[in-house]
């Protein structure tokens, strides 16, 4: 199985897996609007891989299938000052 893969025009670090090279016929219309155009990455032979950075390999194979396509989004942001401050205990006492 080849898959094509696109990133975002409009989402950073946001790419949208499908089977076949621009046939965005299987996504919604609610998500390409939010997408943005697509921009061609690259053609991936997913049948051959062992492992997908960003994302889970079983979890793409499965949504190529159904519903014929996959997201792949950015992990949420990590808030080092609310991670900082509950490390130092800060945290806590604005809670009582």
């Amino acid at each position: 199985m080849i898959c094509s893969v696109y990133k975002s025009s409009k989402k950073a670090d946001t790419y949208l897996y499908i089977n076949k090279r621009d046939d965005f016929s299987q996504v919604p219309e609610a998500l390409m609007t939010l997408f943005g155009t697509p921009q061609f990455v690259m053609l991936l032979p997913i049948v051959k891989l062992q492992q997908l950075a960003g994302a889970d390999l079983d979890k793409v194979k499965q949504s190529l299938v159904d519903p014929g396509y996959y997201l792949q989004i950015p992990p949420p942001t990590e808030n080092l000052l609310k991670q900082h401050r509950s490390e130092l205990g800060l945290d806590r006492e604005e809670k009582e």
